[in-house]
């Protein structure tokens, strides 16, 4: 029965490969989006270190630069003479060649209160300086805060005065040759994903020479939201190390990368350090993440898809053998025997079940050939059973009547003479022993239909047995004018068996040779045959008489069954000996056969038993019943016997 809120196999099949292959896909896809971000970040990091440094080493040959041209500068004779109108024609000209990183050029006299000549402006002042040497002094502009208010567009400027003592040629301070510059133009907004970074200048004292918003120069980074982090790179730089690290300026502030590295300050003999820092925000660094993001999500909704399509075909590639075998089983009770099992599947598994499948079903065909077969003989048997009944009450009812006929005639004194009396009492009494021999078939049979048929096995002489059955026998097949061949039995022929079992068999097997033959001969044979390493002797006993056709001689060992009615009318009996014989020489481990080549052409029956070894001086006396207490299996009362 088909049940609507089971799962089909296909759809089944369809829902495990998503539930096991979406969750990867994602994680997959996760695990790739965290690496690429790392990555970027790692290359950020790099880059900054590198910009730092090149920061750096610019920033150092710039000063150099600047402080040589001012020295040269100031050594000139034309300086050093003093002539006024020379001296402003001069600088003017030196004005209008000065490079892009100075702002202007002055000259002021030695007290250097006194402009002399320059482009500044009247609000950049410079200190005045004690030159105790020849050489050129340096000191940072640092802004006011209160100068400028929109602080977003201004440059990255680190501006430095520097000044260089001009000397007249007896070697007296005459003038001060000043300039102002600007080493940094950093735009505080760069182009997206350029990683070179904003430069901060800090110096070893915590002051900042230098920062893209402007309002921040002058001040100390002890008063930033992430001091700490800042006076640990400072410490960092001065000590060597060129790192990076992520910071923040302000509270609540943009996450920054910072890539530094450490110079010596040229404001003084070299003994300090400025710390130079590369800086961009982590959202510039992760730029090229915002491509990656879509094409994972791409990649994702493409893969799921793909995963979707891949495992409709999977699930139809593997859902439909087994939904050809499913209908092929299902369609098995119809009445088309031609189909066959499908195959050819191009997977090993399912050809190898529907092969099984395939064993199974002719298998099973061949058992219900078989119960067919069976439950037609059992028809047959109950057919036969019924008629056997039917026979065995005549042959029953026919001796009854004949013996009370005979002993009424008697009691009646109907007689005529004393002969004609024991004449009817000798019927009377033949067609009694006939009836008891019906009855201990019938009593024999229900015996062995109730498993409760048994033999006392002892070892005894088959040749006595043999002998006794003849002479029993003889006379009757004397008085029907056959020819009795018997073997001339010398030796002893040692088996276990029941005696009166035995005789019983021998007589039933040669009565019915002789019942059954109306002309001829009946032969009696022994032959002593080995069979892996095993000896048994054979009883046969060979009929000139009627016959049996092949087909039936099979159903003479059933109860109940005859092979013809007729026949079993015409010439008396219930048709149970051999049935009873069968199991009787079973019992006391032999076997019983029938073999004739057809109607008309003769009958022989063969009885097998195992033979004694003659070397052995004791046997065993066993009593076998058909079955034990359980209805099962055969047990022995087993008693010693010696036998010689």
């Amino acid at each position: 029965m088909v049940n609507f809120r089971q799962s089909s196999f296909r759809r089944i099949l369809v829902s495990k490969i998503l539930i096991l292959s979406v969750p990867v896909l994602l994680i997959g896809e996760f695990v790739g989006y965290k690496k690429a971000r790392s990555s970027l970040i790692e290359v950020a990091h790099q880059n900054l270190i590198e910009s730092a440094t090149l920061k750096g080493e610019s920033i150092v040959d710039t000063i150099d630069a600047l402080k040589s041209n001012l020295f040269i500068a100031s050594q000139t004779t034309v300086l050093q003479a003093g002539n006024p109108q020379v001296v402003e024609e001069f600088v003017n000209q030196l004005a209008k060649e000065l490079p892009r990183q100075i702002k202007c050029i002055q000259l002021t006299n030695a007290s250097g209160s006194k402009i002399v000549v320059g482009n500044c402006s009247k609000t950049n002042n410079f200190n005045n300086f004690s030159f105790s040497q020849n050489k050129v002094q340096i000191e940072p502009t640092l802004s006011s805060k209160s100068k400028v208010n929109d602080l977003e567009d201004r440059p990255s400027k680190l501006e430095l005065n520097l000044s260089s003592p001009v000397y007249n040629p007896s070697g007296k301070l005459r003038y001060t040759l000043s300039m102002q510059s600007q080493l940094l133009h950093d735009k505080i907004r760069n182009n997206p994903g350029f990683l070179t970074g904003s430069t901060v200048v800090i110096a070893e004292d915590g002051v900042i020479l230098a920062h893209p918003i402007f309002q921040r120069v002058g001040t100390n980074i002890s008063e930033h939201a992430d001091a700490k982090k800042l006076q640990q790179i400072v410490k960092n730089a001065i000590s060597g190390r060129t790192e990076s690290s992520n910071l923040f300026f302000e509270k609540d502030g943009p996450q920054l990368l910072a890539g530094y590295t450490a110079i010596n300050s040229p404001l003084d003999d070299g003994s300090k350090k400025w710390v130079i820092l590369a800086v961009t925000s982590v959202d510039k660094a992760l730029y090229g993440l915002k491509e990656i993001k879509i094409l994972l999500f791409v990649l994702t909704i493409g893969l799921i898809g793909a995963t979707l399509l891949a495992s409709l075909y999977v699930a139809h590639y593997l859902a439909r053998p087994v939904e050809q075998l499913r209908d092929y089983a299902l369609n098995l009770h119809s009445d088309d025997t031609s189909s066959v099992v499908p195959h050819d599947f191009n997977i090993r598994e399912f050809n190898q079940l529907a092969q099984a499948l395939d064993q199974m079903v002719e298998r099973l065909k061949a058992w219900a050939e078989e119960l067919e077969s069976a439950w037609k003989d059992a028809k047959t048997a109950n057919q036969s059973k019924t008629h056997f009944l039917a026979t065995t009450s005549h042959e029953l009812r026919n001796p009854l009547n004949v013996i009370i006929n005979s002993i009424r005639l008697v009691r009646d004194d109907l007689c005529d003479d004393r002969e004609e009396e024991k004449e009817f009492l000798k019927r009377a009494d033949e067609t009694a022993i006939h009836l008891l021999g019906i009855i201990n078939d019938l009593l024999d049979i229900s015996r062995i239909e109730a498993g409760k048929l048994s033999v006392v096995i002892k070892p005894i002489d088959l040749r006595t047995v043999i002998s006794e059955v003849i002479n029993l026998q003889s006379l009757n097949i004397r008085q029907k004018g056959l020819l009795l061949n018997t073997p001339e039995l010398k030796e002893q022929i040692p088996v276990n068996a029941d005696t009166a079992k035995l005789k019983q068999v021998l007589i039933n097997v040669i009565g019915n040779a002789t019942k059954f033959t109306e002309a001829g001969s009946i032969t009696i044979t022994t032959e002593i045959q080995h069979h892996n390493g095993k000896a048994c002797v054979t009883v046969a006993v060979k009929d000139t008489g009627i016959g049996i056709d092949k087909e039936q001689q099979q159903k003479l060992f059933r109860p109940f069954v005859m092979v013809d009615g007729s026949t079993t009318r015409k010439y008396n009996g219930t048709g149970l000996g051999l049935a009873i014989s069968r199991n009787l020489i079973e019992l006391m481990g032999g076997s019983i056969t029938l073999e004739s080549p057809g109607i008309n052409q003769g009958t022989t029956v063969k009885i097998t038993l195992p033979l004694i070894d003659s070397e052995n001086k004791f046997t065993v006396s066993t009593q076998i019943d058909s079955v034990n207490e359980n209805g099962k299996v055969p047990q022995a009362s087993i008693k010693e016997n010696l036998f010689r």
